[in-house]
């Protein structure tokens, strides 16, 4: 008999009283017990075994001498065992299946929200890789550049090509630069030559001074 609790503090448990006392029972370890025994239950071997202690109690009880049998025909006392057998069977049977279901619906559970954050990741990579695709979309790419430089250096030689035909091309070509050179030559010969003519006429004495005749004799 449990003894009256009073609570001095309203955070205390209630506990009801109670004349019968209560037995605390270990529901996981019992739900074990209960899984192995319905697994032997639905083995070869349960069945073989079985059948080999009905056998041995019907030969018994049916060929024994008559004081030695202890449950003679129509086997009541073996009746009453397979139904007490039956009857804790049964509930033991259902205890496992209901394990087996919330362990099945937890593993159910557990592969949706593992599928959903399968589909997020998916989703999710995919936007990325959409968005990659659009960047390098308007990235210049090595192969881009180089295709563009050969298309402008190709309308760069037709344009020369046009340019030279029409005689007014005067590009860096090796037959024009002898030419370039003779040219710079004579026209530095000259230069030099008009410069010495001037300095000549420079150094004649009384030139500031002479006769008409002679301001018009001077050389130009």
């Amino acid at each position: 008999m449990t003894k009256p609790v009073t609570r001095n503090n309203l955070g205390d448990p209630y506990v009801k009283n109670t004349l019968v006392p209560r037995f605390s029972i270990d529901r996981e370890s019992f739900g074990v017990v209960s899984e192995r025994f319905a697994r032997y239950l639905g083995t070869s071997t349960f069945i073989v075994q079985m059948s080999v202690f009905l056998l041995a109690w019907f030969l018994w009880n049916s060929l024994a001498p008559q004081h030695l049998r202890f449950d003679g025909y129509p086997f009541q006392f073996m009746t009453l065992l397979l139904s007490l057998q039956a009857s804790y069977a049964a509930p033991l049977i259902l205890l496992a299946q209901n394990r087996q279901d919330d362990r099945d619906r937890i593993s159910m559970e557990e592969d949706r929200s593992r599928a959903a954050q399968t589909k997020a990741d998916t989703e999710y990579l995919a936007r990325e890789l959409a968005a990659l695709r659009m960047k390098m979309g308007d990235v210049t790419t090595r192969d881009y550049l180089r295709g563009e430089l050969d298309r402008v250096r190709a309308d760069l030689s037709e344009l020369t090509e046009a340019l030279r035909d029409v005689g007014m091309a005067r590009g860096p070509l090796a037959s024009d630069t002898p030419k370039v050179s003779a040219r710079s030559k004579e026209r530095a010969q000259k230069a030099k030559k008009s410069k010495l003519d001037k300095d000549s006429v420079v150094a004649v004495p009384g030139a500031g001074a002479g006769s008409p005749d002679d301001e018009d004799s001077t050389p130009l």
